[in-house]
């Protein structure tokens, strides 16, 4: 669980200063011009634009720490007032006193409630993945591996076998069991290099199972896959379902071993005393 630390108001802040910098008013402002301060004001579009961009910089913290969609947002603009209407130095010990909640315990509390959400996506997910697994292996032609993997072979492929350690050369599609995409080479684009050391479990022993030019539909397990901590883009405990085609393979050659010299006495030449 990634820390989460007191940063948004800080970054709002540092991007005000950056875009302030070397700035320099705008206007007839001499030293001794009388000017009505009220026409220096940021205009209405401006402060609207500024206040939309904010808007977006809360919701990049929010939705990038994944904090969900049933947050109360009354209370957040409870606290960014408490906060603003603050009286004193926020270094203050006595500072924080002003709030109904301390902020010096909002890692606790941010990590603890993001756990929880956690929890709760992972337990829904694998509700998920268990009915969707039950029904999937059902489907005619498809294969099932002691792992748990669910494999369908379209086009075995040549007799040229793939190896766990083997680089392959592949077209592929990677979806989610709703349908939605997360991960694809396109057919009019060069084939993705992949290690299959490299890869997951699921892609590795699925690969193994056709040969060059053979095609393959993979019913990857979460435990097999992602497992519960998800990928970019890859909720916790997903289904994933891959449609592969390998176009070729360049065998792992394990590096050459390093000649043992040879010790004095057993054939080798040693300098005269």
């Amino acid at each position: 669980m990634r820390t989460i630390k007191i940063i948004a108001a800080a970054a709002i802040v540092m991007a005000s200063l950056v875009a302030c910098k070397g700035q320099k008013p705008t206007g007839n402002v001499g030293e001794d011009s009388v000017v009505n301060p009220k026409t220096l004001l940021p205009s209405k579009g401006q402060t609207d634009s500024v206040s939309y961009l904010i808007g977006i910089q809360f919701g990049s913290f929010i939705k990038g720490y994944n904090f969900g969609d049933n947050l109360n947002y009354a209370q957040i603009k409870k606290g960014m007032m408490d906060f603003i209407n603050a009286k004193g130095n926020y270094r203050d010990s006595n500072f924080v006193k002003q709030f109904k909640i301390n902020p010096e315990q909002m890692n606790d509390l941010f990590n603890a409630y993001i756990t929880k959400r956690m929890q709760y996506t992972q337990a829904v997910n694998k509700q998920k993945e268990a009915a969707y697994l039950a029904k999937s292996q059902k489907e005619a032609g498809m294969k099932v591996t002691a792992s748990g993997l669910q494999y369908k072979v379209v086009e075995q492929g040549s007799a040229e076998k793939i190896g766990p350690e083997d680089t392959v050369f592949v077209h592929y599609k990677g979806t989610l069991t709703d349908g939605s995409t997360f991960d694809e080479t396109q057919a009019n684009q060069p084939s993705a290099r992949l290690v299959l050391s490299n890869v997951i479990k699921g892609w590795q022993e699925g690969i193994q199972l056709i040969g060059v030019g053979g095609k393959v539909k993979l019913v990857i397990p979460s435990k097999i896959g992602y497992g519960e901590q998800g990928s970019q883009g890859i909720e916790p405990n997903s289904t994933l379902l891959f449609d592969v085609t390998v176009d070729s393979v360049k065998h792992y050659v394990a590096p050459a071993t390093p000649a043992t010299p040879a010790m004095p006495g057993k054939g080798m030449i040693t300098p005269k005393k």
